[in-house]
């Protein structure tokens, strides 16, 4: 007779499955990788079959793993399906919640604020992962992400937080950087930071082009805070989200009459977790931290979402 099997064996499948790592399931299941290793042993014996290749990059799904991934999902709604309709609603939220968000967004808007949701909740667990990057929800790479464009497909919630403005900034201890520039075309030949274009995670960022094609910037990075750190010391014009930017005396807006461009930021929670307390709770909390932060994403009214230069 095959060994018996229990859940801790599927989420620790479902771990490798989606980090496709040992050492990085190991941790986000807050257990040592010999522990886990000897959990998949366990799992592909009482079941008889491989689960996984090992490969140097990582460990690989066999035809046998994607059909139990499959079924494993769908056992992993069910509690959490159990865990939201049967556990007591008075229960105190607790548990772990991680939050996937934009530099930006998770730098000025979440980080300042999210000591209060851990004082109000002092058995919440809050991991704030920010990066600048899409967050798979499927994959469980978050509970709660951030993200520039409603989801089109998937089983995801989405919420619209807000629109933000956006425009252009230079440092006020560089004013040639923008002298004589009256409109977009001015901008030609003056130095310029933005994002590298390979590796921008979401074309809602590709907003130079939108402005005046004949911008070219030479200094570019990956990430929004790398950016503004560089406009601040005088490197050249960037542009930047007026809720990162306005509140930096050190920064000037360029042809702000004419440059204003608007995106918005969305919030996503996977169908499966939506009404589990700790992940209501926090939605409720970061939706809360938005509306209190209205005027900072919107400094002038008038635009709506889409509007450009």
């Amino acid at each position: 007779m095959s060994p018996p099997f229990d859940w801790d064996l599927l989420q620790s499948f479902l771990a490798v499955a989606r980090t496709g790592r040992l050492t990085g399931a190991a941790r986000q299941l807050k257990i040592d990788h010999s522990t886990l290793g000897r959990r998949l042993a366990a799992l592909e014996a009482a079941l008889g079959a491989r689960l996984f290749d090992r490969r140097v990059s990582g460990y690989a799904l066999t035809a046998q793993g994607e059909r139990l991934l499959q079924q494993a999902e769908q056992i992993e709604s069910t509690v959490f399906a159990i865990q939201s309709d049967v556990a007591d609603s008075r229960m105190q939220v607790s548990g772990a919640v991680r939050i996937g968000a934009p530099d930006g967004f998770g730098t000025a808007i979440l980080a300042p604020a999210i000591g209060r949701l851990a004082q109000a909740h002092p058995d919440l667990d809050i991991h704030l992962v920010v990066t600048p990057r899409s967050f798979s929800l499927s994959r469980r790479e978050a509970d709660i992400a951030i993200g520039l464009s409603c989801p089109a497909h998937g089983r995801l919630h989405a919420r619209r937080l807000t629109d933000y403005e956006l425009g252009i900034y230079g440092a006020r201890t560089h004013a040639a950087l923008w002298r004589d520039v009256a409109r977009a075309d001015d901008l030609a030949g003056r130095p310029f930071i933005g994002y590298i274009e390979d590796l921008i995670f979401a074309p809602e960022l590709d907003y130079v082009p939108s402005i005046s094609r004949a911008i070219a910037p030479r200094i570019r990075s990956s990430n929004l805070l790398a950016q503004m750190q560089a406009t601040r010391a005088g490197a050249g014009l960037c542009v930047l989200p007026c809720f990162l930017a306005d509140g930096e005396d050190d920064l000037v807006r360029v042809l702000p009459d004419e440059v204003r461009l608007l995106r918005t930021f969305w919030m996503m929670i996977h169908g499966d977790m939506r009404d589990l307390a700790r992940i209501q709770v926090t939605a409720t909390f970061i939706a809360e931290e938005v509306r209190r932060a209205s005027a900072r994403f919107l400094p002038r009214a008038g635009l709506t979402a889409g509007d450009a230069v």
